[in-house]
């Protein structure tokens, strides 16, 4: 894909220059599918020859790569485990990449946003009228040299001034306007919201009979911004038995992943539990992701005033970076909790240091240290 992009982006003027004539030359006498056929037997020709051992270094499309480094023959340890994390990290962006791609498809045959796939709607039938009045000779005559036109030509244009492709490229506007499955999931909930919101303003009294009427709790509503807070278990204040007053904050709406480590059991089961952390005005919740009916007891509830010491913390000493875990002490506990293998770790301590500042400092004017 990255050669046959700069093949389009003119990246060797001769080179494309040269398919473009060729293209456009078997377009015009009817050879375009010839030649694709032609091209794919010749290039599969090409790679048995090479997988017999010959020595071919020519290509049909022009070869783009990527500088590479040299590889190092010794590696340290933190080198090994930084080489396994970039690639995972390739291999995740290339499997999002491709979800995305997944998900936009079926949204745009669903009719998520009817307005783009009636766009889709009406080309397929002019392109089902065509193909029954026009001939075949024609309308591949009229394919083929749309194809190379808007491939060599009209991308060339609007790849060099993004302005107008913004404005112009339909498919391009199309597609980059194609919800994936969690942003239409935050668009619900956001008008959602603003449903809520609205309603209440102008009845505010029957807003919180039918909340209370749908099995809503009317105390997990924010005041401001219409928002229903509750975990997977259930209502927020009734999973931690806090006040229906206490909800996360805007910052943690759906909480940080992350393991707490509790250094003073012994046990396997209660050492690591995996779940999620919230922070509310005067609490630190961590919610445990086990699904047993006694997970509720395995939930830890710490008041922010309580707490005695809160720094980044790194698990693992040998691997690279500032780590992923923050560290928070109480006089409840011989050694600290840790929150680890948080992705957003720097954004979660901002967002409990600046609260906890506010509750044990009357100014709250504290700038957390890193």
């Amino acid at each position: 894909m990255r050669n046959l992009s700069a093949l389009s982006s003119w990246h060797s003027v001769y080179t494309s220059a040269i398919a473009f004539i060729i293209y456009m030359y078997a377009a015009w006498h009817g050879w375009a599918i010839p030649m694709f056929l032609f091209l794919a037997i010749l290039r599969l020709s090409l790679n048995y020859l090479i997988s017999r051992g010959w020595r071919i270094q020519w290509s049909i499309v022009p070869e783009v790569s990527e500088t590479v480094e040299p590889p190092k023959e010794d590696l340290t340890v933190s080198e090994k485990f930084q080489l396994v994390l970039d690639v995972a990290q390739k291999a995740q962006n290339l499997f999002g990449k491709m979800s995305d791609v997944l998900e936009k498809i079926k949204n745009l045959f669903m009719w998520v946003q009817p307005e783009i796939t009636q766009k889709l709607y009406v080309g397929l039938w002019v392109a089902f009228i065509s193909s029954c009045l026009l001939p075949y000779k024609l309308l591949g005559f009229i394919m083929g040299l749309y194809a190379g036109i808007k491939f060599f030509i009209i991308d060339f244009i609007f790849k060099s001034c993004p302005k107008l492709r913004s404005k112009y490229d339909t498919p391009y506007i199309v597609w980059t306007s194609l919800p994936t499955d969690p942003q239409l999931k935050d668009r619900n909930n956001m008008n959602l919201s603003r449903r809520l919101s609205g309603f209440e303003k102008v009845h505010p009294t029957v807003a919180r009979g039918n909340l209370a009427a749908s099995g809503v709790p009317v105390g997990l509503r924010e005041e401001d911004g219409g928002r229903i807070n509750s975990t997977k278990k259930g209502a927020f204040h009734e999973v931690f038995n806090l006040p229906e007053t206490e909800r996360p904050l805007q910052v943690c709406d759906n909480g940080w992943r992350c393991c707490l480590i509790n250094r003073d059991r012994k046990m396997p089961t209660d050492y690591i539990r995996n779940g999620v952390l919230y922070v509310t005005e005067n609490y630190l919740c961590f919610e445990s992701s086990s699904s047993r009916s006694s997970s509720s007891k395995k939930n830890k509830v710490i008041k922010l005033e309580d707490i005695t010491d809160i720094q980044k913390y790194k698990v693992l000493s040998v691997l690279p970076g500032s780590g992923m875990g923050i560290s928070i002490a109480t006089p409840y506990t011989q050694k600290p909790l840790v929150f680890g293998a948080m992705i957003h770790r720097d954004e979660a301590f901002d967002a409990i240091f600046t609260q906890y500042v506010k509750i044990v400092t009357p100014a709250g004017a504290t700038n957390p240290e890193h």
